[in-house]
């Protein structure tokens, strides 16, 4: 696509639309943009937007008429009922986001595997480019895992991109076509922004929606929402599952990971050598197995990667041992069902750090895996009054709030005997604490540290 000339309104300066800016700009887009940041919260990153000569809006956002743009590119982090948004909607303006923009400027020579789901992305995500950098191939991962796919895209003339996407990237997606792409699971998340489950579900299909009979989307046949939207999926849908063999797709047969396809059966590897831990892994890795076998890469080859493979950081990472107490960072379960997830993953003692901003979950079904697997509760945050009463409710009773993550650190060195799992695996966003969830989880790591140390 040809962006010379255009007039476009990037909304939110974030991680997404800085990337946004620099390749527009690059390609002599006429560019506006905004933020609910005022200039000097935004710093450093205002001048220079000032001297690429973006005309910037700071602090509040401007009145959108018609005629006014050619484009709107929004930043996945920016509600799309913001009054900009809404305005260009009313107006007849195309409004994209940084994903969409990635693949509009895409070069031929590039391929891309996308990943959607509730739980599971990152790890999924970094596994299958994982897989591919093994088997010699040029591969990158981006998107929601936290490097803007513009970034990535901008100059890049071919290779495979394994791309992260989340709910808020894809309702911006409009002809966004990724070859292949794999669908974790779906579990209640982000309601405070989608309204409903129906809303949330409708925008994780559009992965797959301008796919056609040449391609393939991955689905997890034990996760009934999948099930269904394998039925109107355009692309050939294929299976995997880890609790069944299935007779096409991929799945645990005899404790060997295996993949069925074209009629032919291929032993891939024995789940014991996995180095990740949990059930929910393993359905991760059955994901990155089928989309990486589908695409062509030799068993032996999956196999070597999945015995190397240590996962991601923030995800079930392992920060420290002392006393045989493990510390766990798993920062990134920002929604209870990543944590009972986490829970499952452990037959031992847990002491569990958890709370931050709610994202329109209830705690009710996690408050019943506390009382059976956890043996002290520690909250900070927003959340912590809403699952407090949540784990009472359950007859959960050791509980122990506190102000502030290093406090949390502190109070679960004290309560801590051997043979225990510390584990951070908040259930809840960052934002009322932190910038993110890889703030969060590396101030645990450092306190955790800083305590063993002193």
């Amino acid at each position: 696509m040809d962006f010379h000339g255009k007039r476009i309104l990037v909304v939110g300066l974030a991680r997404s639309g800085w990337s946004a800016i620099n390749v527009l700009s690059k390609r002599a887009a006429v560019l506006s943009a905004c933020d609910s940041k005022s200039a000097e919260e935004m710093g450093e990153r205002y001048l220079a937007l000032k001297d690429l000569g973006v005309k910037l809006y700071t602090g509040s956002y401007p009145v959108i008429e018609k005629d006014d743009y050619d484009l709107l590119v929004v930043s996945p982090g920016v509600p799309l009922q913001i009054a900009p948004v809404k305005q260009a909607y009313k107006a007849g303006i195309p409004v994209i986001g940084e994903v969409e923009l990635a693949y509009l400027i895409k070069a031929e020579g590039v391929e891309i595997y996308a990943i959607t789901g509730t739980n599971g992305k990152t790890t999924t995500t970094s596994l299958l480019q994982f897989i591919l950098e093994t088997a010699g191939r040029k591969a990158y991962s981006g998107g929601n895992i936290g490097i803007p796919l513009t970034s990535l895209l901008d100059s890049l003339e071919e290779g495979v991109i394994a791309v992260e996407m989340s709910s808020f990237q894809l309702d911006t997606s409009i002809d966004f076509h990724p070859h292949i792409c794999g669908l974790l699971n779906i579990t209640p998340d982000h309601l405070d922004r989608h309204g409903s489950m129906e809303s949330y579900i409708a925008s994780k299909a559009k992965i797959f929606a301008r796919q056609d009979s040449a391609d393939y989307a991955i689905f997890n046949y034990e996760d009934e929402s999948l099930r269904k939207m394998a039925e109107f999926c355009p692309a050939q849908a294929v299976f995997f599952s880890s609790e069944r063999m299935l007779e096409a797709g991929a799945f645990v047969e005899d404790g060997i990971i295996t993949v069925r396809f074209n009629n032919e059966r291929q032993p891939i590897c024995p789940v014991g050598e996995l180095l990740l831990r949990g059930r929910h892994n393993l359905e991760n890795v059955l994901c990155a197995v089928l989309m990486a076998h589908i695409a062509g890469v030799q068993p032996e080859v999956i196999r070597s990667a999945l015995i190397t493979f240590k996962g991601v950081r923030h995800r079930m990472e392992e920060v420290a041992v002392d006393n045989e107490v493990i510390y766990i960072n798993d920062s990134k379960a920002t929604n209870p069902e990543s944590v009972m997830r986490a829970l499952e993953s452990f037959n031992v003692p847990i002491i569990l750090i958890a709370g931050g901003r709610n994202k329109g979950s209830h705690f009710n079904i996690l408050a019943k895996g506390i009382k059976e697997k956890v043996k002290e509760l520690i909250l900070l945050g927003e959340a912590k009054q809403e699952i407090r009463t949540a784990v009472i409710d359950a007859g959960f009773k050791n509980i122990h709030e506190v102000e502030d993550l290093e406090a949390a650190v502190l109070k679960s060195y004290e309560l801590a005997q051997k043979g225990d799992v510390v584990m951070l695996s908040p259930a809840c966003a960052s934002w009322d604490m932190f910038a993110n969830y890889e703030q969060r989880g590396d101030l645990f790591c450092e306190a955790v540290r800083s305590i063993i140390k002193e």
